[in-house]
């Protein structure tokens, strides 16, 4: 017969597990010792061990640990993230400010004229000029403005944070071992988990809480695919460059950003992408736009309300997804030219 609490009194541990024991009463099992054969002899959890030995704690006990030292830490965390992060409340708010006030008749033709000039495509144009009729014969323009206008501030500051540092892993193989376990780990968190510790720090009504979300969640693509794209640069151009008597700034500038920039804005669109996937969980924590009615009809069992919504997501990430190829493809024809 064998069973934990035998393994500690043998070990002479029994004073010490009893120390800490309480004196609630003791189921008979705990009386006779949990007695069993070798072989049904359950894992050496931290469960199982407490049940043996009271001193052990218990795996809720951890856990409360755990967070009882982020709270102790989080006025630190505070001090320390509040000013650098309140940029981005700033950011949000006053795009979403800006998008929402303007008029429906100015705004979606500026949107038009945007994308023409970005694509050139008269059929793409068309196709967003669909979406945004489809939006506004639905009465879900507003939605569908505060959740672009989400995407863009989060994707440029995604591409203005990405790419640097895509840049430095390309330069330096210490950054890219030290940057590219984060980044893995950034790829592999699922969805929710990213607001377990933003809830913590933040109050739910800043817009920085879901901003940062959507930002640890989407910028992953344009930093693995700018060290990618210029690390893939032909090693002949950089010796041409080289004998030109070019600056590693020079060369950077005029030669590997130039010839990495298909991969950069494959990244980009990566990035647009999954900051669209992100805006449904961010409505979780107060983010506005189309994200909202999926939660309602998830929430209330409204199952129209959830489907349109979720169907304007898909507009959006239909027109998006052109738009950027399209431009990317109108670089590399430029490139070739």
């Amino acid at each position: 017969m064998l069973s934990y609490k035998n393994i500690f009194d043998s070990l002479g541990l029994r004073e010490w597990c009893d120390e800490s024991k309480s004196n609630s009463l003791m189921s008979l099992s705990q009386l006779r010792g949990d007695i069993i054969e070798w072989w049904e002899l359950p894992f050496p959890s931290l469960d199982n061990l407490h049940k043996a030995c009271s001193a052990i704690p218990q795996t809720r006990d951890l856990t409360s640990s755990l967070e009882a030292g982020f709270l102790m830490i989080r006025p630190s965390l505070r001090l320390v993230l509040d000013p650098l992060t309140q940029p981005l409340s700033w950011a949000l708010e006053y795009a979403l400010l800006f998008f929402t006030t303007m008029p429906w008749w100015v705004l979606v033709p500026l949107i038009l004229l945007s994308t023409q000039f970005s694509t050139k495509s008269l059929r793409i144009t068309f196709l967003v000029a669909i979406c945004f009729v489809f939006f506004l014969f639905i009465d879900h323009y507003e939605y569908a403005i505060q959740t672009l206008s989400i995407i863009f501030v989060c994707t440029i500051l995604c591409t203005l944070i990405g790419i640097p540092i895509g840049i430095l892993m390309s330069k330096k193989d210490v950054a890219q071992r030290m940057i590219t376990p984060v980044l893995d780990m950034l790829q592999t968190l699922p969805t929710f988990v990213y607001l377990i510790p933003l809830i913590f720090l933040f109050k739910i009504t800043e817009p920085k809480l879901y901003g940062l979300a959507i930002m640890f969640y989407s910028i992953v693509p344009v930093i693995r695919l700018t060290n990618l794209g210029i690390r893939l640069v032909d090693k002949n151009l950089i010796e041409a460059a080289d004998a030109y008597g070019m600056t590693a700034r020079q060369k950077l500038v005029n030669v590997e950003i130039p010839l990495a920039l298909p991969n950069i804005m494959a990244g980009v669109n990566q990035t647009i992408m999954m900051s669209l996937a992100m805006v449904v969980i961010a409505s979780l924590v107060s983010a506005p736009g189309l994200g909202t009615l999926v939660l309602d009809g998830i929430n209330n069992l409204r199952l129209g309300v959830g489907f349109v919504a979720g169907f304007g997501i898909v507009v959006l990430a239909v027109i998006l997804d052109r738009i950027s190829k399209t431009a990317l493809a109108r670089i590399d024809e430029s490139r070739e030219i």
